[in-house]
């Protein structure tokens, strides 16, 4: 067999080494362009590691393989057997490196993974963060916009409440832990009668009549958070009290420790009035239906007995003792008529004359019938009448009686003063359409404690023989067939100063007939 030449097996090692040496520095060189791309990029640096560890292999082994053949041809091949241990020694450690390299190639992958893991959750934090300052930035840009919608609509808001707070009828307040009032609005001063401007620094205990109401106000709050609808009596600045309703709200801070409360009040006392009003209305109107049906009893044997004594006066002489004693049975039996009369007319059981009245002209019949008595015991009489009144609907001759009633009451109130004042007033009051007269006196006044009862028939605080106790309740029962009423006040407000004064006012007051509110003056 003829052996291939050992030309051609050189030439081919020769060219291989070259060959290696190439492509090896073109992969370096890729490899290094990776790089210089994703610097951050673990697989392309591995690869650049790589293939510079395969290009100095490939230089080494190149090297050592064409040295070994020119060493030969040229006739050194003893200097060859000495280099060949050095060229086989660098190819081995350039391999174990290659190998090694190659080796770890998977522990460096997971630590790729594991920081590539971490750094995409970083860039997520950051993309999160940039949305975030992409917002706030919005935020930022629109802050005013929002800063002054916000301000409108709280301004909007204080504006609805100041508004309610200001213009509410009833008492508003705002008290702290300690019960002192913080804030009270108008109608709160008001009803306290404190003014306004200048208003002494206020605390519950000052306002609350009764200790015990604002303790029982107080224990109520800490238990349920609120207090409803508590009846109390509260203190005006004058020192007399006022009924009221009070509902409140216990206000906590954020630790949940009581830190105040607010609270609304509502004055009782028109309610209260019209309550008892209604009472003594239906209280009336069960004793007029007694009254009327023990006076209808009683009428007739009045009757009789009167015919009969004035039939036995004709049979005697005046001057004798039988005459004198039916006289006196004859003027008695008439008394006891006139008290069955007023009870009549109390139940309104008798018939009466409807007509168009003036106001004003039975004031002056009146004061003309009763001005002599009263200058006797120096009562003085003032007028004030309004010019132009509308008539009343009613019966001239009841009206009077009405009127002649109040007036002998005031003078009974006076007659032990030695002097006095007795003020006749008309006016006409628009906003409830009703004329009013009023009979105001400087007496003493009546006690609270009787006030209730003045109208009830038979009471009365005269000395006997003094009166029957059916002048107010027979007064009573005319204004109520006139469809109007009767109101009281005692001590006496003075409506220019404010001031109270003592005495009595009745103000009666009778429904206007077609008002022309227009041409009204006061």
């Amino acid at each position: 067999m003829n052996a291939l030449p050992l030309s051609l097996s050189i030439v081919t090692d020769m060219t291989g080494s070259l060959l290696i040496i190439v492509f090896s520095f073109l992969s370096l060189r890729y490899a290094w362009l990776l790089t210089r791309r994703e610097p951050e990029n673990f697989l392309w640096g591995f690869l650049f590691y790589f293939c510079l560890t395969l290009a100095a292999f490939a230089i080494s082994r190149a090297i050592g393989h064409i040295l070994k053949h020119i060493l030969i041809f040229a006739g050194n091949q003893e200097l060859w057997q000495t280099l060949a241990p050095f060229s086989g020694g660098t190819n081995t450690l350039l391999m174990i490196s290659l190998a090694a390299v190659t080796l770890y190639y998977h522990k460096g992958i997971e630590g790729y993974q594991a920081i590539n893991k971490k750094a995409k959750s970083l860039k997520e934090a950051y993309d999160q963060l940039e949305t975030a300052a992409d917002q706030l930035q919005e935020m930022n840009l629109h802050l005013e916009e929002m800063v002054a919608a916000r301000t409108l609509e709280l301004s909007a808001s204080e504006k609805k409440f100041r508004n309610l707070f200001n213009n509410s009828k009833d008492m508003v307040y705002f008290s702290d832990a300690g019960n002192q009032l913080l804030t009270l609005n108008s109608a709160g001063f008001e009803m306290l009668g404190y003014p306004v401007q200048g208003a002494p620094a206020l605390h519950l205990l000052d306002i609350f009549k009764n200790e015990t109401d604002l303790d029982t106000y107080y224990e109520t709050l800490l238990a349920q958070g609120f207090v409803e609808d508590l009846e109390v009596e509260f203190a005006k600045a004058d020192g007399t009290g006022i009924s009221v309703l009070l509902s409140a709200t216990a206000v906590y801070d954020e630790n949940h420790q009581l830190s105040g409360c607010d609270g609304i009040v509502k004055d009782l006392t028109r309610i209260k009035t019209m309550m008892e009003q209604l009472a003594a209305s239906e209280k009336m109107a069960s004793v007029g239906q007694m009254a009327a049906g023990v006076a209808h009893e009683i009428n007739t044997p009045l009757g009789v007995i009167l015919g009969y004594a004035q039939l036995m006066m004709d049979d005697f002489s005046v001057e004798s003792e039988e005459g004198e004693n039916l006289a006196i049975i004859e003027r008695q039996t008439k008394a006891c008529r006139k008290i069955v009369a007023d009870l009549l007319k109390f139940s309104r059981q008798s018939e009466s004359a409807r007509e168009d009245i003036s106001i004003n002209e039975i004031l002056l019949d009146v004061i003309a019938v009763t001005q002599h008595s009263l200058n006797m015991d120096h009562i003085t009489v003032h007028q004030d009448f309004s010019r132009e009144l509308p008539p009343v609907v009613g019966d001239t001759e009841r009206l009077r009686q009405v009127f002649v009633n109040l007036i002998n009451n005031a003078h009974h109130a006076m007659e032990r003063q030695g002097s006095g004042d007795l003020t006749m007033i008309s006016r006409y009051d628009p906003d409830s359409h009703e004329v009013v007269a009023t009979v105001q006196d400087s007496g003493h006044g009546i006690p609270e404690k009787i006030r209730a009862r003045i109208f009830d028939p038979f009471f009365t605080t005269k000395s006997v023989g003094k009166g029957t106790g059916l002048g107010l309740s027979v007064s009573y029962g005319i204004i109520q067939e006139h469809g109007g009423r009767i109101e009281v006040e005692s001590p006496v407000t003075n409506k220019d100063s404010g001031e109270t004064i003592p005495g009595t006012a009745f103000h009666i007051r009778l429904p206007a007939l077609q008002v022309e509110a227009a041409s009204v003056r006061e």
